[in-house]
This record gives structure tokens, C-alpha cells and sequence, in this order.
């Protein structure tokens, strides 16, 4: 092969990178393999952090907008040789939200292995998740007590997979340039991408990466990626360079050297190891076939359906048990709709007798023709306690078979056109878990100048107010407050004036008896975490207590202490979006 011809500078570049350890053995005078060396000295040895004044904007991806737009620092890193590699990495910066480079620095790792473990078990609303997502992409040191950073990190990546917010997974990798920090993070990304039959945007992810991947199955990737940009030099330095180090995967050259151009045919074997692998057995096969099967990858999954290459279930036989509990789980893994389930479900065809009595006629009946004989028997009653038992029967024969979730759209149809007051009490409980609950959009404040709370005086937490004109008009309602007997001080309204005092603003001492706030109003344990700079820790204890709910759910007693613990934190952006949706009234 004539490489000569391929050394651009790009090229050049990896040819140096792979060479490099070969010019210092030669000043040594010493033999050495260079296509046998330690891959963990390829590796990039030390970096140490340092902060450039020099700032350049980021976009902003939270909806902590309430202030005025900062520029957000980009944290520099500076090479030394005879230190560790320490990264700082994020997307925020302290100051922007209120918190500091060293808010882990003061944690004990078994904390805060106990409370991300905890967190992992919710499902968390949109109101924890906006402060998790800021909590861990702030830019901040590493914590160092009885926790690793790759352990640290890890508790990073798993929550982005969860949330799965992928543009901000995107600018999080290639903004700090992590993909070998994060693999199982670019990988998951990546895949996500192409199993919605969407390469462009998987390879796009390739050309924003600065740095020689490390990553076998994300090199391999980049590789068909390059391919698929029609740089087939490039990419065939690179696989050469690779086998030259003992790459061998005969799978993947066979389909890339198709790709090539090398050969005419492709092994028409499919490997479901990985969506790559699928994918490549799909672009180079003409007559591609592939029928899923109960343990085919959710992931292929996808890739079928997003590519069309999914089976029509009209055409499947209502005989044909196993492609139906195959479609049955897919619809679970929502790779398949309901809508297409349920329909296949009215092509059987039951006696007068199993509908009258299709309570008892299901047990009798397969798993399938039960769940068949069930939906048809709930479409034809318009009795709502008679729906309600069907629905209940229906769904817990779903759960028993483990694919709960194909029943969730359809149910939900069902209770919506059932009105409350038609819901028998032993139904109630299953009626408000499963019934779909309709937002109200485009709520607009409702001022109430009556009520210090949702007075005029919350526009202060919009940036609405300068200081001496809050702590005037602060100032004038307590005084109208204290002359009206008649007037509550409420909850919501010590947190609105605890918060302002919190800022700084100053109010007057004669209405410190309008109320007062008991030391055990405060969890004892989140006291502590703040009282010790434990900050990443104290959110984390927040992000725990809200839990699944949204914020306006929440009690106020502990909605007290979540804002209280964000006074403390100085976390003001955070708590002013809280405040905003909980103090006024909406309508």
C-alpha cells in the first residue's frame, strides 16, 4: 500500500502519535516492536487544571434563566508531566448558579454513594432532574474521600443515560473533549443515534472529536464513519495501523472491506453483538432479513423500526403464538405501537358466551386470547364499574407477563372517557394511578396584593426590583400586615421574606414577632452537610426529597426547608425558578 501518498497533515499527526514511542527507543539505541507496545502508553499522561481568565459564552441548556445572561468559563486544562491527570469538566460555571469549584471537595464518598444510589431509584420530575443536571455539570473539583474519580464519574455518565437528554450529553462530551473518559457515555450516544437509523448525526458526534480515541468499539466506529465521509484513505491508514497493533475482528473488516470496495459479496452472516455490527450487516447486504426475536436488543429493535424493516402484523396469523408474544414485547419496550396491538387483538373471534361471561371464560383461555377476549368484552360495555373491573383484570394480565407498559396509551383512553363521579371507591386508587392527568398550559400570575406571597412583590425573584425599592414596599405591606388583625402570616410567606433576607435585603427588626421558625423545621443532616461545605452533598439531599414529585406538589413545611437549604447555598438561581412556581397564584 502506498502510504506515502496519505500523509496529510491529519495523517501525519496519527502517524507521529503511533511512532513517537519508536524515536525514543532508537535515541535509547535499544531494539523495540513498535506494533507491541503497552497500549496504556499511548494514553495521555498528566493534566492539571488551571483557570484561563480569557471566557468565551456557552450555550445556555437550563431554564435557570431568570438573571441577567453571564459569560460562562471554559476551564482550560495546562499539561504537566509530573502530575496526574486531573480534569475539571462541565458545562456551568460556579457563579453562575451560586456554588463553587469545591462544592464535592468536602464530601464523604460513602454520602454520596448512598444518596446517588437513592436518587437512582426514582424516576425523577422535570424540577429535580434541572437540579441534578446542574449539580453535576457544574465545574468543579473532584470529590476525594473514600470515592474514586472513575467512580465519581461513573455516577455521571449513569445519570445522563437515564435522562437521556441527548443534546446536552452532545455538548457536555465535545465541549470538554471526554470522549475517553466518558466511552460508555459516547457509546451510548452514538448507538441511540443509530439506532434510529440516523448515521448522519451518530458520525457527527466523530468529527467534533479532538482527541485519538482510545475506545476499540468507538474507533471502529469512527472508522466506518470516515468511510461514510468518503474519506476511504484516511479510514484505511488507520484500520492498517490498527492491525499492525493486533486488531482482528473478521466480521467488521469483511463488511468494511466491502464498504472499500475490496469485494464483491459480504458474508451474510448478522451479528447482534452491537447496533454497529446490525447496521453494517444491513448496508451491505442487498437482500437484507432479519426477524427479531423476544431477546433481540431493544436497541435493533429501534434500528427496525425506525428503518422499516419490521414485519407487518396484519400479515401474522392470530395461530402464530410466538410472533404475537413477540409483538407483545416489543409494544412493552415501545418498539411497536399499542395502537397496532389492539387492533390485531379484535381479529379473534369469540362465542356469545365467552363475551357474556368473560370474567371466568379468560382464565380458561391462553395467555394472549385471554388478554384478546378481555379488550374486546371492555369495547363493547359502556357501564363504567363494569369497564373499570376489565381494565383492572386486562392490565394486571399485562403485568403478570411482565410487559406492563403495552398497556398504558390504550388504558389510558379507557379511564379518560369515564367520569370521576362514575368511579366506585375500590376503584379510585386504580383510576388515579393509570388516568392520564391534563396539564393545565400557559398558567399566567394572577396578583393578589391582598396576600403578601403572591403580591407584586414576587416579581423581585424575575429581577424585576431594585433593592432599595423591595426593601421599601417590604417594608410598607408588613407594616399593613401588623396593623391587620385579622391577617395570616401563612407558610408561603415566611418563605417569600426568609428568601429576601437571605439576599441581603433589610427589614425592619419591629416585625421579627410577626413570626418565628423552630430549629427542627430544618432536617438535622442537611444542617450538617452545610454547615461542613458539603454542597454538591446538600443538593444532592434536595434532589432526594423532591424525588418524582413537582415542586408545586410538594408540602410546605418541606418546601420550607428545600429553600431554606438553597438561602443557605446561596444557590439563588436555583431557588428563585422554585419560588416562581410555587408562591403565586396561577390561573
Amino acid at each position: 500500500m502506498k502510504i506515502l501518498k496519505l500523509l496529510n497533515k491529519k495523517n501525519l499527526s496519527i502517524i507521529i502519535f503511533f511512532l513517537l514511542p519508536y524515536t525514543f527507543a532508537i535515541a535509547e539505541d535499544k531494539p523495540i516492536d513498535i506494533w507491541n507496545l503497552d497500549k496504556q502508553k499511548l494514553e495521555t499522561t498528566s493534566e492539571t487544571i488551571s483557570l484561563d481568565e480569557k471566557k468565551e459564552p456557552i450555550k445556555e441548556t437550563s431554564i435557570y434563566d431568570l438573571q441577567d445572561n453571564k459569560n460562562k468559563n471554559l476551564i482550560k486544562l495546562d499539561k504537566k508531566l509530573d502530575s496526574k491527570e486531573t480534569k475539571i469538566v462541565g458545562l456551568y460555571d460556579p457563579e453562575d448558579y451560586g456554588l463553587d469549584i469545591n462544592m464535592w471537595s468536602n464530601s464523604d464518598g460513602f454520602k454520596l454513594k448512598d444518596l446517588f444510589n437513592s436518587i437512582d431509584k426514582f424516576n425523577l420530575s422535570n424540577d429535580a432532574s434541572e437540579i441534578m443536571n446542574i449539580s453535576l455539570l457544574t465545574n468543579a473539583h473532584y470529590p476525594n474521600k473514600n470515592i474514586t474519580k472513575q467512580e465519581f464519574l461513573k455516577f455521571k455518565s449513569d445519570w445522563l443515560i437515564k435522562n437521556s437528554n441527548y443534546e446536552l450529553i452532545e455538548e457536555y462530551l465535545i465541549k470538554n473533549q471526554i470522549v475517553n473518559l466518558h466511552p460508555e457515555l459516547t457509546r451510548y450516544l452514538v448507538d441511540k443515534y443509530l439506532s434510529q437509523s440516523n448515521v448522519k448525526k451518530s458520525c457527527e458526534i466523530f468529527s467534533n472529536i479532538e482527541v485519538p480515541i482510545q475506545d476499540e468499539y468507538l474507533s471502529k466506529f469512527n472508522l466506518y464513519c470516515l468511510i461514510n465521509y468518503g474519506k476511504n484513505e484516511e479510514a484505511q491508514l488507520i484500520l492498517d495501523l490498527k492491525k499492525e497493533l493486533g486488531f482482528q475482528d473478521d466480521y467488521y473488516e469483511n463488511k468494511i472491506n466491502y464498504l472499500f470496495g475490496y469485494i464483491d459479496e459480504v458474508d451474510k452472516k448478522i451479528s447482534e453483538k452491537t447496533i454497529l455490527d446490525f447496521h453494517l450487516a444491513h448496508r451491505t447486504n442487498p437482500e437484507f432479513f432479519f426477524e427479531p426475536k423476544k431477546e433481540t436488543s431493544k436497541l435493533i429493535w429501534r434500528y427496525l423500526s425506525t428503518s422499516n424493516l419490521l414485519y407487518k402484523i396484519e400479515d401474522i396469523e392470530i395461530t402464530d403464538i410466538d410472533k404475537i408474544s413477540t409483538i407483545e414485547k416489543a409494544v412493552h419496550d415501545k418498539n411497536y405501537s399499542e395502537e397496532e396491538l389492539f387492533s390485531f387483538y379484535k381479529r379473534f373471534q369469540f362465542s356469545l358466551d365467552q363475551l357474556l361471561n368473560t370474567k371466568e371464560s379468560y382464565k380458561s383461555l391462553s395467555s394472549i386470547e385471554g388478554r384478546a377476549l378481555v379488550y374486546q368484552r371492555a369495547l363493547l360495555t359502556e357501564e363504567p364499574k363494569l369497564k373499570l373491573e376489565l381494565m383492572k383484570i386486562l392490565k394486571d394480565l399485562f403485568e403478570e407477563e411482565g410487559i406492563g407498559n403495552a398497556f398504558d396509551l390504550e388504558l389510558e383512553k379507557f379511564l379518560n372517557k369515564i367520569s370521576i363521579e362514575d368511579v366506585p371507591s375500590n376503584f379510585t386508587t386504580f383510576f388515579n394511578n393509570y388516568r392520564k392527568n391534563e396539564e393545565v398550559i400557559d398558567e399566567k400570575i394572577k396578583f393578589n396584593n391582598k396576600i403578601l406571597h403572591q403580591s407584586k412583590l414576587i416579581n423581585y425573584f424575575n429581577g424585576d426590583y431594585a433593592k432599595t425599592k423591595i426593601e421599601e414596599d417590604i417594608n410598607k405591606f408588613l407594616k399593613k400586615i401588623k396593623k391587620n388583625k385579622k391577617y395570616f402570616i401563612s407558610k408561603k410567606d415566611i418563605i417569600f421574606i426568609e428568601a429576601l433576607k437571605s439576599d441581603g435585603i433589610e427589614i425592619s427588626k419591629k416585625y421579627d414577632d410577626l413570626y418565628e421558625i423552630k430549629k427542627s423545621e430544618m432536617p438535622s443532616d442537611i444542617q450538617l452537610m452545610i454547615d461542613n461545605g458539603e454542597v454538591g452533598a446538600a443538593l444532592l439531599r434536595v434532589i432526594e426529597v423532591i424525588g418524582p414529585d413537582k415542586i408545586e406538589k410538594i408540602d410546605e413545611d418541606t418546601f420550607f426547608f428545600i429553600i431554606n437549604t438553597l438561602n443557605q447555598l446561596n444557590a439563588d438561581l436555583i431557588r428563585n425558578k422554585l419560588l416562581l412556581k410555587v408562591l403565586p397564584l396561577k390561573v
